[in-house]
């Protein structure tokens, strides 16, 4: 497999400007998880990867190969790309060993070359080969269609948002076992998909792309915890915005004194929690931190989900009137408090800070 590198890439459709000058290197056998909302840009920037639109302008290299710039166009079927879709895009009147070989050279198709090793490498049994496709559930299928995207050893593998017309079950297990089959055959692939979750579990980077620019490349971890912007914060996850006022490295706001990743911050900003980072007590200050750093609030509603819950919270005294009067918390569902209980908060964890 390859490496994958833009320069300066730029996408329009008339007068509308689609993709931004976008700057991107994904390394040999890496998988880059591609995050953004509807209308960001992630399917035409997959797109004009494979070859399927024309770049306005900029650079695309495959494997220190240039396949498109100003002066060189390489066709899509040269590009030795291999693309999954949203719906696999199966050929329902051929067998799945078939499918499998369906855009090898004759010879190849003939000798149902490489069959038997791709359904092991994507987990199914070797009996599939012969099935019609209509006989497999959605996540078999989608495994079959990376089985035929590998068939040919791209350069490259793209992911077109690939589970999401899958349930929620039976998405988690086909992309585990899309992770695991990229990962054995030392693929380089870029996943595009719009599912938070899915993108910080499969990628060993992911980068944000938004309205047409990249404005976040980095590993999952870095992703979540040190967001460069309140946007990126707001769409990975969910973030509470809370004014305070930074200096030396920590920020003062209704949840007390709290430490910055940013140790540059300074002034008014807006500082962002995550709900997992809100810890909550019963009043007895014996729990957790002393009982005068920690705010006193009331359980107004919970949301029950079997594994967490989320917490609406109203805090109570000064605080209430520094934080708008409210916040959520998410805590394990074996520890939701009832509704109307009083608890202490405290913030675990260092936090982020934006200039307001």
């Amino acid at each position: 497999m390859s490496d994958l590198t833009l320069r300066g890439l730029h996408k329009a459709f008339g007068d509308h400007a689609v993709l931004r000058g976008i700057d991107l290197s994904v390394k040999n056998g890496s998988l880059l998880a591609l995050l953004g909302p509807s209308g960001s840009g992630k399917t035409t920037l997959l797109r004009t990867v494979c070859g399927f639109e024309r770049a306005s302008r900029g650079t695309i290299e495959i494997g220190g190969r240039t396949v498109e710039s100003d002066e060189i166009y390489v066709r899509a079927e040269a590009r030795r790309i291999g693309y999954v879709s949203q719906e696999g895009s199966l050929f329902p009147h051929l067998s799945v060993a078939e499918n499998i070989v369906f855009g090898l050279p004759r010879q190849q198709r003939r000798a149902r070359y490489r069959v038997a090793e791709l359904l092991e490498l994507v987990g199914l049994p070797a009996s599939c080969a012969e099935r019609p496709p209509h006989e497999l559930s959605g996540g078999q299928q989608q495994r079959v269609a990376l089985a035929r995207a590998l068939a040919p050893s791209p350069s490259l593998v793209m992911l077109d948002e690939p589970f999401s017309s899958l349930d929620a079950s039976l998405r988690a297990e086909t992309r585990e076992a899309v992770a695991d089959a990229l990962a054995h055959a030392g693929a380089t692939a870029v996943l595009v998909t719009h599912d938070q979750s899915e993108a910080l579990s499969m990628g060993h980077e992911v980068a944000v792309l938004w309205e047409g620019r990249l404005i976040q490349t980095a590993t999952p971890d870095v992703l979540y915890r040190r967001p460069v912007s309140r946007e990126v914060a707001s769409f990975v996850g969910e973030a509470l915005m809370l004014p305070g006022v930074a200096e030396h490295g920590s920020a003062r706001c209704a949840l007390g004194q709290l430490k910055l990743s940013d140790v540059h911050a300074n002034g008014a900003v807006d500082v962002m929690i995550r709900p997992e980072q809100i810890q909550i007590a019963g009043l007895d200050p014996s729990v957790g931190h002393i009982e005068d750093e920690r705010c006193g609030a009331l359980v107004e509603a919970v949301n029950f989900y079997g594994h967490d819950a989320r917490l609406s919270l109203r805090l109570e005294g000064a605080a209430a009137s520094q934080a708008n009067g409210s916040l959520y918390a998410r805590v394990p569902g074996y520890r939701a408090p009832a509704v109307g209980t009083r608890v202490r908060v405290w913030v675990d964890g260092d936090v982020v800070a934006y200039p307001q």
